[in-house]
C-alpha cells in the first residue's frame, strides 16, 4: 500500500512518515521521510502511537495500534480502506481476542481473504477522503 499512500500524499502535498525497525527504501521526495526505531518489541507501534494526533492518519492492520491511535485523536485506516472508529474498535478488539483463543485451542481458522483490486480502490478512496477531512478540520 505504500505506493498508493505516496501517490495520495503527492497529490494533496501532505507529509508521510514510514516507521519501521529496519532501514526501508523510500522515494527520494521531500514529503516522504523514514523513521527507523529500535528492534525492541512494539517500538514502531510505540513511536506511531506517541506521534499520533488529530492531524494524523495512521494506516495499520494492527487492531491494538489502531486503538491507541484513535485514543490519541488520529484517523485510522486498515490497508483495505476500512476505517477504525471509536465506535467500531471495541468490537474489533473483542473479535481479535476470540480468534486468538480459538487459534490457541488448535482451531484451523485460515487467514484473511486475499487482497483484491476492490480493496485497493476502497483504500485509495478512504485515504483521499481522510486527507480532505483532516485538512478541513473535521
Amino acid at each position: 500500500m505504500k505506493d498508493e499512500i505516496y501517490k495520495v500524499a503527492w497529490r494533496h502535498e501532505v507529509p508521510v512518515v514510514v516507521v519501521s525497525n529496519q532501514y526501508l527504501r523510500i522515494p527520494a521526495h521531500p514529503l516522504i521521510t523514514r523513521q527507523v526505531v529500535s528492534d525492541s518489541f512494539d517500538a514502531a507501534d510505540d513511536w506511531i502511537a506517541e506521534a499520533a494526533d488529530k492531524a494524523a492518519i495512521v494506516i495499520t492492520a494492527d487492531i491494538l495500534l489502531a486503538d491507541r491511535c484513535l485514543k490519541a485523536g488520529a484517523r485510522v485506516l486498515a490497508p483495505t480502506g476500512k476505517p477504525f472508529t471509536t465506535s467500531s474498535i471495541g468490537g474489533a478488539i473483542a473479535t481479535r481476542a476470540i480468534m486468538a483463543d480459538l487459534r490457541a485451542g488448535g482451531d484451523q481458522l485460515g487467514g484473511p481473504r486475499p487482497f483484491a483490486a476492490a480493496d485497493r480502490s476502497r483504500f485509495l478512496q478512504a485515504l483521499d477522503a481522510a486527507v480532505v477531512a483532516v485538512r478541513r478540520g473535521q
